[in-house]
């Protein structure tokens, strides 16, 4: 009972952030979880799991309101469910001693890649009217994406997402309804090489799933309401800041770096940390770009709603 409810909690603070950035539940659940003591593969794997839930609802009332393209889904679906599948595959095939510094060391970089997003960086400006991509950018992109989001326990999100909108090609809400349906393929291809790879562990960390899961329906309204409270800014450089520190750790500990060069980088990691706060800061306080103009789009499209991108 003790367990479920850490894993709930895990799933609520997953939740919280995942609602207020559109991104970043794996990212946060894994680290929260590997913090809990779960191994790191038996963390992707439980992470994967509830995301199947979780992206097929989302997936599904992105349908419902129009938001989604579908050629994109299955170009950047199809190669990032393959890359999933072999990133699972290559995390079970590890032992627990060598998948820790690799789950750490593609978190660190994921987490700082969101740090530095979010701090550095307006949000982009859709240009006029909507260029399709080319399977020749989406299926590298859905490979990558799928194999670092299953090897580090997240990253569909911040990686798929981020360059997609950065691009400025099409509409931030069919970006995210399309990345939304494309992860439930995600999702189950990692679930399944994990199923394949661990076998009885993947079955005794139903109960994580379950924490997962419940922690993250149960905060899910409240998280929708704090996207219009919090700054995205702000709360995106303190997560991945957060993100980067934790994990730091995991591998000072695997390499085995003693004091005073250990305290030496958490220090630095601190300093840069709290002044991409304070930049974060300021960018938020200066006026927002305006979106250029867009083609009219089909009635009833106002009222399409943004589902958040695990």
């Amino acid at each position: 009972m003790r367990a479920l409810l850490i894993f709930t909690l895990v799933g609520v603070g997953a939740q919280l952030v995942d609602g207020a950035l559109g991104m970043a539940f794996g990212v946060t659940a894994t680290t929260l979880l590997v913090l809990s003591g779960l191994g790191a593969a038996q963390a992707s794997a439980a992470v994967h799991l509830a995301e199947l839930g979780t992206t097929l609802a989302a997936g599904l009332s992105h349908w419902k309101f129009k938001n989604i393209d579908w050629p994109m889904v299955v170009k950047l679906g199809g190669p990032g469910a393959v890359g999933a599948f072999l990133g699972a595959t290559v995390l079970s095939s590890l032992s627990t001693e060598k998948a820790a510094p690799l789950m750490a060391a593609i978190l660190v970089a994921i987490g700082a890649y969101v740090l530095l997003r979010f701090s550095l960086r307006n949000p982009p400006v859709l240009r006029r009217g909507s260029t399709p991509h080319s399977a020749r950018f989406l299926s590298p992109l859905g490979l990558f994406g799928g194999f670092i989001d299953a090897s580090g326990g997240g990253g569909w999100g911040p990686i798929t997402t981020s360059t997609l909108l950065s691009r400025g090609k099409t509409a931030p809400r069919t970006v995210i309804g399309s990345v939304s349906a494309s992860e439930f393929l995600v999702a189950a291809s990692a679930s399944l090489g994990f199923v394949v790879g661990l076998r009885e562990e993947f079955i005794h960390n139903l109960p994580v799933v379950a924490g997962l899961a419940i922690g993250g329906i149960i905060v899910a309204p409240f998280a929708a309401w704090l996207v219009s409270r919090v700054n995205p800014a702000l709360l995106g450089t303190a997560v991945g800041g957060l993100i980067v520190l934790l994990n730091s750790q995991r591998l000072v500990t695997f390499f085995g770096v003693t004091w005073p060069w250990s305290s030496a980088l958490y220090a630095l990691i601190v300093m840069v940390w709290a002044a991409l706060m304070l930049h974060a800061w300021r960018l938020s306080r200066l006026p927002q770009p305006a979106a250029e103009e867009q083609p009219a789009e089909p009635a009833g499209a106002e009222l399409a709603v943004v589902e958040p991108t695990r």
